[in-house]
């Protein structure tokens, strides 16, 4: 096939995605004076980062004075079941509330306290409130702040720009990208002396997701290629609730803030029966029947120990058991109720893109009726493995920050913990790229014969006769992921699952489209394919792997922790000539050593 033409741009510092990660940090290496872009595939101000609506997670104190980064670290640490980088979970512990005043003095608009103070409030796994929010649009409020800041420096956007492949130099550092430009299909290629991955998740691969469209994992499958490590690809999060019912809207989100400000779950029942699935310490603490609950809850003392605010693994689990059970709602989910505690003025006001949603998309008024609601596939924690300090991958010149950067979370992410995972290690990745970038010499150059080789294989559907159809591989990839690699997972069913991913590859690579190159949603698919792929293997082999549950992995046949398993993280790598076709390997290899002074928050009594 004949090379088409491409224009090059050549940067210091090119970052990819452009969500709460990304855009903190373009402007940390744009605040160095570097010469820096940044690169979505959406419109900017489009991230997924706006459909987190509860808030950000920082031990600011603003409602509890007893709270501290020691006690955010410990809650950090306990919700991923001891697997997280501690290191990481201690830097975002003792910086997050920093970057919240930060976004504040850019402009930030925060709900407030009676006094004046940034607000906060309750969610799942954190002891006390401590999720700075703006109502339920939190997100949205951070993406317009952080979008405005990148703006006015004069940052250059590259919107609607899909990219395909990292580009290595001679010496396997990271040099640059290439890719096109959707609405026209023009291949386009960048330079960079450092490049930074914020490219989101991976939870397109699943039939129900809370995930828009931009999240088929492309960043964790380019590191891959490119020779970086990625750690715990197990370990996917199903957030508790997601919308059930109609069906053309299932595994939208419904955010945690419901449940923090006040809604419980019942069951077909109309019990709350999260009590069931309450230690029996935690239920001799607290209260024992709805009555004492909801005296307790008001009092406000203990509010933050509600069972309905358990973590979200745990929560999810339960869920899927009373379903199981026959206790479901009609949908195949549970209810979620704040209309009978909560005034229809508080919901409207403290919830009101939920009110909107249920309204507009379910017909249901949730001021006056429960909403349906059932696990949906939310949250990658493994991804790029990372140094903590830096962010750095493990191949030079790269970086990674937020969803697509493993360690952080270990095997179960808090809610809140990941908007202000964005804006810490996105500014600590927009830092360690530009230190990277002023200290490499030489020209950046683009390999012509990498480039073609991407640009071969990215057209090559245009003129292959017969072959497959994008959207049906599409489908059935979604449907042996959300069978058999879903929230409760046995050896056999990952076996399976690994037969059928390893046939889906070699049927990706001789995919058909046709029509032209702009706007062609069948080409973007067909594009996307390899890189869902790619991570729908590296997710089914390390849950093959961890004969365990931890966290957000449950394997049915291996129902409980292993001590000997929660010291290690599994380590997966792609090597050979074949791009993405080459096997991925993978490895345990020991966790990093925790000191003796933040071992003990954890003793007897803290």
């Amino acid at each position: 096939m004949a090379q088409p033409d491409y224009q090059v741009h050549d940067y210091d510092v090119i970052v990819i995605g452009a969500g709460g990660a990304g855009l903190r940090a373009t402007i940390e290496a744009k605040e160095r004076g570097l010469r820096t872009a940044v690169i979505c595939k959406s419109l900017l101000g489009k991230a997924h980062t706006v459909m987190a609506e509860g808030g950000m997670a920082a031990a600011m104190a603003n409602v509890w004075k007893e709270d501290n980064w020691q006690v955010h670290f410990r809650d950090t640490m306990r919700g991923g079941k001891m697997l997280n980088n501690w290191r990481m979970a201690q830097i975002h512990a003792l910086e997050a509330p920093d970057r919240v005043y930060e976004l504040e003095r850019w402009g930030a608009l925060f709900d407030r306290t009676d006094d004046g103070r940034i607000s906060q409030r309750d969610f799942g796994g954190h002891r006390y409130a401590r999720l700075a929010h703006v109502g339920d649009r939190t997100g949205l409020e951070l993406i317009r702040t952080l979008q405005q800041k990148v703006v006015s420096m004069g940052t250059d956007v590259f919107m609607e720009c899909k990219i395909l492949r990292l580009l290595t130099d001679a010496d396997g550092r990271v040099s640059g990208a290439v890719g096109y430009m959707r609405p026209t299909g023009e291949v386009v290629v960048f330079t960079a002396k450092a490049v930074v991955l914020a490219t989101g998740s991976i939870g397109k691969s699943w039939k129900y997701t809370s995930n828009s469209w931009e999240s088929v994992g492309d960043g964790h499958a380019m590191a891959l290629w490119a020779g970086a490590d990625v750690i715990d690809m197990e370990c996917v999060q199903f957030h508790p609730t997601g919308m059930v019912w109609p069906l053309s809207v299932r595994g939208i989100l419904v955010t945690e803030g419901v449940r923090g400000d006040g809604g419980v779950l019942r069951n077909s029942e109309g019990t709350r029966f999260m009590f069931n699935y309450v230690a029996d310490m935690f239920r001799s603490e607290t209260a024992e029947t709805e009555e004492e609950a909801d005296a307790w809850y008001d009092d406000h003392i203990n509010n933050r120990r509600t069972p309905d605010l358990l973590p979200r693994d745990e929560v999810a689990r339960a869920i899927n058991s009373e379903v199981k059970a026959g206790r479901g709602s009609p949908h195949g989910g549970v209810f979620l109720d704040i209309a009978t505690r909560r005034s229809a003025e508080y919901i409207r006001r403290r919830l009101p893109s939920m009110y909107h949603q249920f309204m507009e998309l379910a017909g249901v008024d949730i001021t006056a009726e429960a909403m349906e609601v059932g696990p949906t596939c939310h949250y990658m924690m493994g991804g790029v493995r990372v140094d903590a300090e830096t962010q750095a991958a493990t191949v030079p010149g790269l970086f990674a920050a937020g969803e697509v950067a493993g360690g952080m979370h270990g095997s179960n992410r808090l809610g809140g913990n990941s908007l202000s995972d964005l804006i810490v290690f996105g500014r600590r990745a927009g830092l360690g790229a530009a230190d990277f970038a002023e200290g490499r010499r030489g020209d950046v150059g683009a390999d012509q014969a990498q480039v073609a080789s991407v640009v071969d294989e990215a057209f090559a559907p245009f003129g292959r006769e017969g072959g497959h159809n994008p959207y049906d591989l599409h489908h059935e990839l979604q449907e042996t992921m959300q069978s058999l690699v879903g929230i409760i997972r046995k050896g056999p069913e990952l076996e399976e699952a690994l037969t059928k991913l390893e046939d889906l590859k070699q049927q990706a690579a001789k995919v058909h489209v046709s029509g032209g190159r702009q706007y062609n949603p069948g080409w973007n698919l067909a594009t996307d394919l390899p890189s869902m792929i790619t991570t729908s293997i590296a997710v089914t082999q390390g849950a093959l792997n961890r004969t365990e549950s931890r966290g957000g992995h449950t394997r049915e046949d291996f129902p409980g922790p292993d001590p000997e398993m929660g010291k290690v993280n599994f380590v997966q790598r792609q090597r050979g000539e074949h791009g993405y076709l080459a096997p991925i390997s993978i490895a345990p290899e020991p966790l990093p050593e925790m000191p003796a002074e933040l071992r003990q928050l954890f003793e007897e009594g803290n």
